[in-house]
């Protein structure tokens, strides 16, 4: 059997990972023009990518590195087949919410701006009421992480069918009936119309004036204005942003020197196993599409 060609065009195809993944998978890495199927591993320049397809007329599949196809919707078409990452960097954002909500409650970010010794602040994970929007793959994983700390967990979802790990599972439409117990809202959901300022001004002010909000979704999730007047009126205790709006972040933006802010440029799933991770997907992905032309987390424009 022909090895499938296969593009991992720069700058991603300095991940080692990821070609070798597309040997083991029965691939062959070829440049961009000559490749039946690409892989875009470069989540930060979505931009480029529309570079990369008019270099190659032949490609009949290309795999995306995220599960949020939000930036790539534009490009997507009936002439190839078009998958997501769906899943593939759950555990690192997982991982990364719950550095970002311990580093919140526990008052790391404020005694790390401290030049002088201070008193005690914070509050505990342990037993607090985690209210998560989202029911992917993220929270599954954040659900497992939170295990040990013996909180109590609502989980948010369109449709209200029960999550693995969680306390219990809500419809959105119940969203105004636990946010005000919350002391800590986690943000790990799809950007679409209906969840675009899902956390605005209104919501905001349902939350108790201790409560973290924590996002490792999408920036336009949350009213940047909105949360900019909730903090600097003291009417919650902090906000974690791996993710903003707008993005990145413009030097001087209010958000930069709001109080209980921790801004981190999107770097949730930008660990160093990420790439072995895609790696592994993408192994899994080309040897069924060379052994029986399936592939997982199809998406459509």
């Amino acid at each position: 059997m022909s090895k499938l060609p296969f593009a991992v065009p720069p700058p991603s195809g300095r991940y080692e990972s990821l070609v070798e993944a597309v040997d083991a998978g029965g691939g062959t890495v070829v440049p961009v023009a000559e490749a039946r199927s690409l892989v875009w591993a470069d989540a930060a320049r979505p931009d480029l990518l529309p570079d990369a397809l008019a270099d190659a007329p032949h490609l009949e599949w290309v795999q995306l590195p995220l599960a949020g196809i939000e930036n790539y919707v534009h490009l997507l078409d009936a002439d190839r087949t078009w998958t997501c990452g769906k899943g593939v960097y759950a555990p690192p954002v997982a991982e990364h919410a719950l550095a970002m909500t311990l580093a919140g409650l526990r008052h790391l970010v404020g005694y790390a701006r401290e030049t002088r010794w201070s008193g005690p602040v914070g509050r505990n994970l342990l037993g607090a009421d985690v209210v998560v929007l989202g029911g992917g793959e993220i929270t599954v994983e954040l659900l497992r992480l939170l295990g040990p700390f013996g909180v109590t967990s609502t989980v948010v979802r369109k449709h209200p069918d029960p999550v693995p790990g969680a306390t219990r599972t809500v419809g959105v439409d119940r969203l105004d009936e636990v946010l005000p117990a919350a002391d800590v809202v986690v943000l790990a959901l799809a950007l679409t119309p209906e969840t675009e300022g899902i956390l605005n001004a209104r919501t905001l002010a349902l939350l108790p004036d201790h409560a973290w909000v924590v996002n490792v979704a999408r920036g336009r999730h949350i009213v940047t204005d909105d949360l900019v007047a909730a903090l600097e009126a003291g009417r919650l205790g902090g906000a974690a942003l791996d993710v903003t709006d707008p993005e990145p972040l413009p030097d001087g933006h209010p958000l930069w020197s709001a109080p209980g802010v921790l801004v981190v440029p999107h770097v949730g799933g930008a660990s160093p196993a990420s790439y072995p991770r895609m790696g592994r997907y993408l192994h899994r992905q080309l040897t069924a599409y060379r052994d029986t032309g399936d592939l997982q987390h199809v998406v459509h424009g």
